[in-house]
């Protein structure tokens, strides 16, 4: 599950990212609310954790946005506000959950789980398009009757494509898609990855769009 978590606070960044890692989320991170809004639509995150004491505009004005947008994308609210007001304000404006600092990272991780499980994002599930089916959970790839263990940048990449059945997926998505599990993505890390994959899945389950990126068709 990937997870783009705002937070300016370079400290409490590190924890969290560390944290979530070491759980199994991939995470973009991001320390203010505009940036933060200018890849959203490029990560297409999971789940967003969204502090609203941001350097350049609120929290809630980043939430309002992502509202505004009628993105289904779940938020769970962190911040150093503990004032009732600010909590149902939060709320109402759509937010899933609110967290106040300073939190267990424990806690954290037991919100993320609730309401991933409210979302129908629990790691049991499963993307299926034809004869392939990727189970999320094992990040194993079945096609027919045959059962492939990925690892974490194939599972990545072929998670992205299978999510946007019959939309195409540029270059840069999909490095977002890694950028989590190596800091320094390669010039071609793409494309050897897309061809592993296309070892084990049907002939032109993946297309290449030449120029642009990748699409798995309808």
């Amino acid at each position: 599950m990937k997870i783009l978590l705002v937070e300016d606070d370079t400290a409490i960044a590190t924890e969290m990212i560390k944290a979530l890692r070491k759980e199994g989320f991939a995470v973009e991170h991001e320390t203010a609310g505009k940036t933060a809004l200018d890849v959203l639509p490029v990560v297409e995150p999971d789940l967003v954790l969204l502090d609203l004491g941001l350097p350049d505009i609120d929290g809630i004005e980043v939430l309002r946005k992502i509202r505004s947008e009628k993105l289904p994308t779940p938020v769970i609210v962190l911040t150093a506000r503990n004032q009732t007001s600010s909590k149902i304000d939060a709320l109402d404006i759509g937010a899933d959950d609110y967290l106040a600092k300073p939190f267990d990272l424990l806690e954290l991780m037991a919100r993320i789980r609730a309401v991933t499980r409210r979302h129908n994002l629990q790691t049991s599930s499963q993307l299926s398009h034809g004869e392939v089916s990727l189970d999320l959970a094992a990040h194993s790839l079945t096609v027919g009757d045959k059962v492939t263990t990925l690892n974490r940048r194939e599972f990545a990449l072929l998670r992205e494509l299978m999510l946007a059945v019959g939309r195409v997926k540029t270059r840069d998505a999909l490095e977002n898609s890694m950028y989590t599990m190596e800091t320094d993505v390669g010039s071609n890390t793409i494309e050897v990855y897309i061809s592993h994959l296309r070892r084990h899945l049907p002939k032109d389950f993946i297309k290449t769009i030449r120029g642009v990126g990748y699409v798995v068709p309808k």
